[in-house]
């Protein structure tokens, strides 16, 4: 059974009462998110230092590696997804994602300089966050009542982001505290991700919440229901603007990489970039994810990425500091009215036994979009120079917003809840 909401494709009628709460399951996602983050990005933070300075490994290596371990955390995903569904072991299939990226770091500390063991370790961490992140993003779908689905991903994404903050600040502070002893920022890191994996098992509950009064239930696959995300077509149609549209994403690392050119910045300087367009995500995540529940999330997303068309066009211009606030603001903006609200999009059209296997699907198309794009642009950037790269992504971009605006549905219907209401839980 489906129910038209206000008219809109994605939203239901302004939620009151308790339904404005978040839920105390998103939070406590949430936190965990945060403590496994501030684990990762200490050594996100530190391992270019530690490989290339400190171990000898050319740039090319590094890059060879990194690229490769991000590709494969894309169909890792896959099976993350498929093995969450079985059953409803949403909870026990994101823990082990969280529990194995833990323990690669105490890989990383093994390792002792041999190359690999540092590639297993790395494999290791990448393997774990392909697995956990549909799971726990199906938790946080399940656990939410659907017109409210974009405020829960955008308090769940904020926290996320305060914890990527974070780690770099607690790595470079351990480094300072020990003169530089790489070993004792792995050692930090293990035990906070360690952190992490127990506040999932003590606060995040087995099943989802149902309705009031009720105990809680497993979101276990009915007996031969056989979800196919594929054969829906409202998420093929979802899925098919996310996949055209990371097409058209350059990557993060070319703006960055020409915002340091145009300027002529220090290199020391280039690691803190990302960590403006972080503020202006963590900042915007929350009323980007309300205002996507009020007005519908199709548009909030193809406005995201028409901020980061914005940008573009930014960098088109000689670079200046003014251009640089404002690329790392639309970058900001572009995160944060499309990463949780693509979640939030695409969760109301997936029955719930089949909702880590269509997210999974998702961000493993898009993930893989956003690889050929990076791709191509840098095959452009190659042979043509950086300007007419920029056109051409541009125009592309462009294009790619206007079929995505055509393709994704403009009134898919959002799945009936079983219950009108749900059990009040934490602000």
């Amino acid at each position: 059974m489906y129910l038209a909401t206000n008219g809109r494709p994605d939203t239901s009628p302004h939620p009151s009462g308790v339904r404005r709460r978040v839920p105390g399951t998103v939070i406590a996602l949430g936190a965990v998110s945060l403590v496994t983050d501030v684990s990762s990005e200490m050594v996100t933070a530190v391992l270019p230092l530690y490989l290339v300075l400190g171990l000898g490994l050319s740039p090319l290596q590094f890059g060879f590696l990194d690229g490769l371990f991000n590709g494969a955390t894309a169909l890792v995903r896959l099976l993350g997804g498929r093995l969450a569904d079985r059953g409803g072991r949403h909870k026990r299939v994101a823990g082990a994602g969280y529990l194995l990226s833990a323990l690669s770091r105490l890989g990383l500390l093994l390792a002792g300089g041999a190359a690999g063991g540092i590639a297993a370790a790395l494999a290791a961490d990448r393997l774990g966050k392909g697995i956990r992140t549909a799971p726990r993003d199906a938790l946080i779908s399940l656990s939410s009542p659907p017109e409210t689905l974009g405020r829960s991903f955008g308090v769940h994404r904020a926290m996320d982001t305060t914890g990527a903050l974070l780690g770099p600040l607690v790595a470079f502070a351990v480094l300072w505290a020990t003169a530089d002893a790489y070993d004792a920022v792995f050692v930090v890191s293990f035990c906070v991700g360690l952190l992490g994996v127990l506040l999932l098992l003590l606060y995040v509950p087995d099943s989802v919440s149902g309705p009031v009064g009720a105990p809680r239930v497993p979101v276990s696959r009915p007996a031969k229901a056989q979800h196919k995300p594929l054969r829906d077509p409202a998420f093929r149609r979802i899925l098919y603007a996310a996949a055209l549209l990371g097409a058209a994403t350059i990557g993060d690392a070319f703006l960055y990489l020409l915002l340091q050119r145009g300027l002529d910045l220090s290199p020391t300087l280039f690691p803190l970039l990302p960590l403006g367009a972080a503020a202006g995500y963590l900042l915007l995540a929350v009323p980007v994810g309300r205002i996507a529940d009020r007005t519908g999330r199709r548009l909030p997303f193809l406005l995201g990425h028409a901020a980061l068309l914005g940008a573009y066009a930014v960098l088109l211009a000689p670079v200046s500091w003014a251009s640089l606030a404002a690329v790392l603001a639309l970058l900001g903006v572009f995160y944060a009215a499309t990463d949780g609200v693509l979640m939030a999009l695409a969760g109301p059209v997936l029955p719930a036994h089949g909702r880590a296997s269509g997210f999974a699907v998702l961000q493993t198309g898009q993930a893989l979009a956003r690889l050929v794009g990076a791709a191509g642009f840098g095959a452009a950037w190659t042979f043509w120079g950086q300007g007419p790269a920029l056109w051409v992504a541009g125009l592309a971009l462009a294009g790619a917003l206007v079929a995505a605006w055509r393709v994704l549905p403009p009134a898919p219907d959002v799945p009936v809840q079983p219950s009108p209401s749900r059990a009040p839980e934490a602000s």
